[in-house]
């Protein structure tokens, strides 16, 4: 425990000071953490599409990808997520005016780098999350000993056992103490033209490794803007419901449909409700696949164990591509609400919490992230 407080009283004066390692001159943006698994996570949420563009702005960072014009992810993690993060802007200040249009302009910078080769970098030691689950139970993993353990215990021991075991357990994995390996990161991005380059180090009396990622100009990305005020559906649920109705569909399936209705009976009690659920009127939520060798549907009832916020003006019944919605399994997998929206014209948005492992500040307020899905709807006449 002392050496894990000893590291993170050195990430708040700056990994670089700690260990020597000079600072890049210039007003660059950095960000630091003292534990990336949590970091680690956000950006597999969305590693569906190896190119990723990153916005740094002064609120903290987004993280979008695009996949077949169709399918658009983005991360947001925010500021209070790190343990220090300073964003510099790159842009002369503009002197404006009151009541000028350029004080609507947001100030951030852009930039697209390749996603696997930052989430490879996070988990250069072997600690950033799910990719250390890899190793079976039957060889050995091999880690950096702390100064003073026995050698005799390297990679078999019951920390590196539990170390295993707690990368596999999701998000639940940031709450756990103990004390397994965990990697510090200081990220740093000094502008346009220069690489994104972080400082990795797996604790305080350990190695350190710094890895250059090119950067490339970011590509314009589908512009799939949620308009509240036309929106027909929208659900509010626990994670697992969802996750478990989509793990058990066969990837055979290509079509998945949302089917929603508005309550019959607005007044009704949630007993009167399921009553009448069972007596087979049309269900609240359905859900169905469908693909070459068949079909399924799994309905959900109005019930506030099962669907914590239910809003819907008109049937609702569009499709999406299966494979687009099975993007999403990774962020919903650790994720524990979900927050599912269509609008009118049938544009899907899926918005899952990922609970942060840092307390909530003096205001009360979490720096949890989320992670957001926007997905255009199957042309049926097609």
């Amino acid at each position: 425990m002392r050496r894990h407080q000893l590291l993170q009283s050195q990430l708040s004066c700056g990994l670089q000071e700690a260990y020597n390692v000079p600072r890049i001159s210039g007003r660059a943006s950095t960000s630091s953490v003292h534990d990336v698994r949590y970091f680690a996570t956000l950006l597999r949420g969305v590693n569906f599409v190896n190119r990723a563009t990153i916005t740094v702005t002064e609120r903290g960072l987004t993280i979008t990808v695009e996949e077949a014009r169709t399918l658009l992810g983005t991360a947001f993690i925010f500021c209070d997520i790190f343990d220090e993060y300073a964003y510099h802007s790159p842009n002369p200040p503009v002197a404006t005016s009151q009541g000028s249009e350029d004080a609507d302009i947001v100030d951030n910078v852009a930039f697209e780098v390749p996603l696997n080769t930052l989430i490879e970098c996070l988990n250069i030691f072997g600690t950033a999350g799910p990719a250390s689950t890899t190793v079976s139970s039957s060889s050995k993993y091999k880690k950096w000993r702390k100064a003073g353990e026995d050698s005799d215990h390297d990679g078999d021991d019951e920390h590196g056992d539990r170390g295993r075991s707690v990368a596999g357990r999701g998000i639940d994995s940031y709450f756990t103490g103990g004390s397994e390996k965990r990697t510090s990161m200081r990220m740093t991005y000094a502008g346009e033209g220069h690489p994104l380059t972080l400082l990795l180090a797996e604790d305080a009396t350990g190695p350190t490794t710094t890895c250059e990622i090119t950067t490339f100009d970011p590509e314009p990305h589908l512009e799939l803007d949620f308009d509240n005020s036309r929106m027909v559906l929208k659900i509010i649920l626990k994670s697992s419901w969802l996750r478990d109705a989509l793990s058990e569909l066969d990837p055979s399936f290509d079509k998945l449909t949302f089917i929603g209705n508005p309550p019959q009976e607005p007044g009704a009690s949630a007993s009167r409700q399921k009553q009448k659920f069972r007596e087979g009127s049309k269900p609240m939520l359905r859900i169905q696949a469908a693909g070459t060798f068949g079909s399924t549907e799994m309905d959900y009832p109005n019930d506030r164990d099962v669907l914590e916020t239910f809003e819907c003006t008109r049937s609702v019944r569009f499709s999406y591509r299966f494979a687009h919605i099975s993007r999403t399994l990774r962020a919903l997998q650790n994720s524990t609400k979900t927050s599912l929206r269509i609008d009118e014209e049938g544009l899907l948005s899926l918005q899952f919490l990922m609970p942060s492992p840092k307390p909530k500040g003096a205001s009360g307020q979490s720096s949890d992230a989320f992670i957001d899905f926007r997905c255009l709807a199957l042309d049926e006449e097609l």
